[in-house]
């Protein structure tokens, strides 16, 4: 199984949404841009669970070899560009196949 660097590359935010629809959060999101984690098939300690839940089926496609996710939408194969679910503060993860040097 190969392991997978998971990069967050952006956060987001709609205080819109969060103002007419969200009870209030004192600390909704952790994950910091540029963050890295590995992944060797579990979630990595420090990784949000439900960013987790929205990337492991992507990880383990990946540890296990698969590439050219939905038709070839990214320049390299062996990568995924994948959000997780939080519909008020969305965080883009970069979810890269590590190659065997």
């Amino acid at each position: 199984m190969k392991k997978i660097r998971i990069t967050v590359m952006r956060k987001t935010c709609y205080p819109d949404l969060i103002e007419k629809y969200e009870n209030p959060i004192e600390n909704a999101c952790d994950m910091e841009e540029g963050q890295i984690f590995i992944s060797d098939g579990k979630r990595p300690v420090g990784l949000c669970e439900s960013a987790w839940e929205s990337m492991s089926p992507f990880v383990m496609g990946l540890a296990h070899g698969a590439e050219g996710f939905y038709s070839g939408w990214m320049k390299n194969p062996r990568a995924v560009m994948i959000s997780c679910n939080d519909g008020f503060r969305p965080v883009s993860f970069l979810l890269e196949t590590i190659e065997d040097e």
